[in-house]
């Protein structure tokens, strides 16, 4: 079987939660049937809609260059240029299924393209990103607001304020300045390279003047994602939390199917028994919505000398926010460890007793969760979205108010005291699926809808 999974961006430049999942199931994939994953990337270095062929770990990734080069708002989720090169990509996979993880810079009309040329169409639900404008979080970062509702105006606002808009106004800068194409190709390295160039420059771009964005817009965007959720044939989410969401948002309950992520088992750690002092963590994206500088506000209203926290993440990614994380941690037990090998989970998490994942936004079905659950090690987690789906409070974790300090320094002064809870707590970690278990329900949804049409494309 022929299946194309379409994604956002990809590894190994971009390492969030659904990218990495969509890398372990395609290359599970892989040992029976062809797979293939299409991506893009925001790379104003090259031109737009350039196409790159590569191969990552044996799989064959389709990259295409998504500069966000727009004339209208619609023109984001439905960009002219890449649509045509998804054309071409359909045309030279020829899957038969089409299995949509993300749609964010690709373009909302790649399922209808899909079931014109006869192939299927399944979609992961990892985030809100058919319905959030500005990366799928629901969170208005300027205000600090989680919307709970979809409110079109406050979409315009927030879009505005967004990286996007940012990416926009970049990538027409980089294709309309006057120059010869070999200094315009120099530039955007340069701005590619040098963070404190790049940041003047995005500065400057976020004030340019681009097209009109209101609640009209936004309404057309909403509209347009009803039109996504009638040319999928299926929709799996992995949380229950963000099933109901989408069925609330107006997704069929027949076309969704609730099954979590498989995993591929972590190596067994040996135990460096109970320490004096209790081992706290984070493992993830340093970006606002996960919450680490609620983390580290809640470790200074500890006992001094009673805890130390590791940070597990790259710094790079958005550096103002990782800048302000390290200016909240002054004087405190924190140790930034930076960027980390995927390979070397197991010896990340055998330097905890306890995950902490204070998350601010609907979190679907955390990885880092799963990942704990396997490694023994205690979680406490926000109270919001798949979180509290995975976590029985006082059975196999904790939870806490989403940006609450004073909560999550209490669950955590709880441990402080009773250090055998902790271990308690892990044991309870319910089973996780393996990634085999996971390729193999996969097969059989391909197999199904396939069958359903009753012919190849």
């Amino acid at each position: 079987m022929r299946i194309l999974h379409a994604i956002h961006d990809f590894l190994p430049r971009h390492q969030a939660g659904s990218e990495l999942y969509a890398f372990e199931l395609c290359r599970a994939l892989a040992a029976t049937d062809h797979v293939t994953i299409v991506c893009a990337d925001f790379d104003p270095s090259v031109a737009h809609g350039e196409v790159t062929w590569r191969v990552y770990n044996r799989l064959p990734v389709v990259e295409i260059a998504n500069n966000w080069v727009c004339d209208a708002f619609a023109d984001t989720y439905r960009p002219p240029r890449i649509t045509e090169q998804l054309a071409h990509v359909l045309h030279a996979v020829q899957p038969h299924v089409l299995h949509v993880h993300n749609l964010l810079n690709l373009s909302f009309d790649l399922p209808a393209l899909a079931r014109a040329r006869g192939i299927r169409v399944v979609a992961t639900l990892h985030d809100y990103t058919l319905v959030c404008a500005s990366g799928g979080q629901r969170v208005h970062r300027a205000s600090n607001h989680l919307c709970r509702t979809i409110d079109a105006d406050r979409c315009a606002t927030c879009f505005r304020e967004s990286p996007y808009h940012t990416h926009i106004a970049l990538g027409r800068l980089a294709t309309n300045t006057p120059a010869p194409a070999v200094v315009r190709a120099a530039a955007r390295r340069l701005l590619r390279t040098l963070p404190a160039a790049a940041a003047l420059v995005t500065r400057t771009v976020q004030r340019a003047p681009l097209f009109p964005i209101d609640a009209r817009h936004i309404r057309d965007r909403l509209a347009a994602a009803r039109h996504v959720f009638d040319a999928v044939d299926l929709f799996v989410a992995p949380s229950r939390s963000i099933a109901e969401e989408f069925e609330q948002l107006g997704l069929e309950r027949s076309k969704i199917r609730v099954s979590d992520y498989g995993f591929r088992p972590l190596p067994p750690m040996p135990s460096n028994g109970q320490r004096p002092t209790l081992r706290i963590g984070f493992v993830g994206t340093l970006v606002w919505h996960k919450g680490v500088h609620v983390l580290i506000d809640a470790i200074r209203e500890l006992p001094r000398n009673s805890c130390e926290l590791k940070i597990f993440g790259d710094p790079s990614v958005h550096r103002d926010y990782a800048a302000d994380l390290r200016r909240r941690a002054e004087s405190l037990p924190v140790t930034f460890m930076g960027q980390f090998d995927r390979e070397a989970l197991g010896s990340i998490y055998a330097q905890l007793d306890v995950l902490v994942v204070p998350s601010l936004w609907l979190e679907n079905s955390p990885l880092v969760v799963h990942e704990a659950f396997m490694a023994g090690v205690a979680v406490v987690g926000s109270r919001i979205g798949g979180i509290a789906d995975l976590i029985d409070s006082g059975r196999n974790g904790l939870l806490c108010e989403p940006g609450s300090v004073d909560d999550l320094a209490a669950q955590l002064r709880t441990l402080l005291t009773d250090r055998d809870r902790v271990a308690a707590l892990a044991r309870q970690a319910p089973p996780v699926k393996t990634i085999a278990d996971d390729a193999r329900e996969w097969r059989r949804i391909y197999e199904s809808v396939v069958g359903a049409q009753g012919s190849a494309p």
